[in-house]
């Protein structure tokens, strides 16, 4: 990529930006040029690993600001692309781990639709996200509220940027298909797994409640699951479903998704904690294991060359 051509269009759309008219077709393009900087800022951020001060005082601006942009907020400023641009410039050879997305779309995003006699899921999912969520799922006219708090858990502490509309006949039905196009979402907005760090683990309590989960983006669907829910159906009221559909959940998104998945939490505890922080921890887990490694740009994380498909 010619990097004098990157920084003449960034240059040209913050000149579009700062010279809003009021047309609404020229609104939308700027809203379209603003997403593509946001999107460069954020894979800027996860390569490096840096946190939102790092990153402010890496592209010269305030914190708050970095923020604001980043979470789209705020547009982003001549000042913004600016240092952006110049960090482009002074970094050529990062370039190319962010320049390594996962499909023909050019960012790690993929929407999965799948609809059945049964269900009518629709996903999408941005890897390199910031945690945005946006889940609902209802049986019939009722929502199954803990189970997208659930998700939401998963993408917030991800960092995904997560969309879910799901519709079933039941609980079962209903949990299995969204982890079936979760899976499949991951799978396609990965591609090659190129760059990736792969393996993953995290440990997080809630209270009375510690989930641990390890995670790795081999190519091979397999789970080992350690999940000491409440067999007591007067307990399931805590989750509104029967518990062992968490199970069940994470052994069709570890098949789904291609991956090896090891989880295991506490006994003895709350069933809302016990499945909270294990989704929190699935979270982790996966961020640390989807996020691109400088050190290998543009490489498998194999020694044999290849990953499973």
């Amino acid at each position: 990529m010619n990097l004098d051509v990157v920084g003449k269009l960034l240059m040209d759309d913050v000149k579009q930006i700062q010279n809003v008219n009021g047309d609404l077709t020229q609104y939308l393009e700027i809203q379209q040029v603003n997403k593509i900087i946001v999107d460069i800022a954020r894979q800027i951020q996860k390569s490096t690993g840096n946190s939102d001060p790092e990153m402010a005082e890496l592209i010269g601006c305030k914190r708050t600001t970095y923020n604001r942009i980043k979470n789209e907020k705020k547009l982003a400023s001549g000042v913004f692309c600016r240092g952006l641009l110049m960090w482009l410039v002074n970094n050529e050879k990062e370039l190319s781990t962010i320049k390594y997305k996962g499909n023909d779309n050019g960012e790690r995003y993929y929407p999965v639709n799948r609809k059945t006699n049964e269900t009518d899921i629709s996903v999408e999912l941005n890897i390199d996200g910031s945690g945005k969520h946006d889940i609902k799922s209802r049986i019939g006219i009722n929502s199954v509220g803990m189970f997208d708090h659930l998700l939401s858990q998963l993408a917030q502490h991800g960092r995904f940027d997560l969309k879910v509309k799901a519709s079933g006949d039941d609980a079962h039905h209903l949990i299995e298909d969204v982890a079936i196009c979760l899976g499949e979402a991951f799978v396609k907005a990965l591609g090659e797994k190129r760059g990736i760090v792969r393996m993953g683990d995290a440990t997080v309590t809630m209270d009375d409640a510690r989930a641990m989960v390890a995670v790795d983006i081999s190519g091979r669907g397999y789970s080992k699951l350690e999940l000491p829910f409440s067999q007591n159906s007067a307990e399931w009221q805590l989750l509104g479903f029967p518990p062992d559909l968490i199970r069940h959940f994470l052994e069709t998104f570890a098949t789904e998704a291609r991956l090896n998945l090891h989880a295991s939490v506490l006994n003895d505890a709350d069933d809302h904690h016990k499945a909270e922080a294990l989704f929190k921890a699935l979270g982790r887990a996966l961020d640390m294991a989807t996020g691109l490694d400088k050190r290998i740009s543009g490489e498998l994380p194999s020694t044999k060359g290849r990953l499973e498909e």
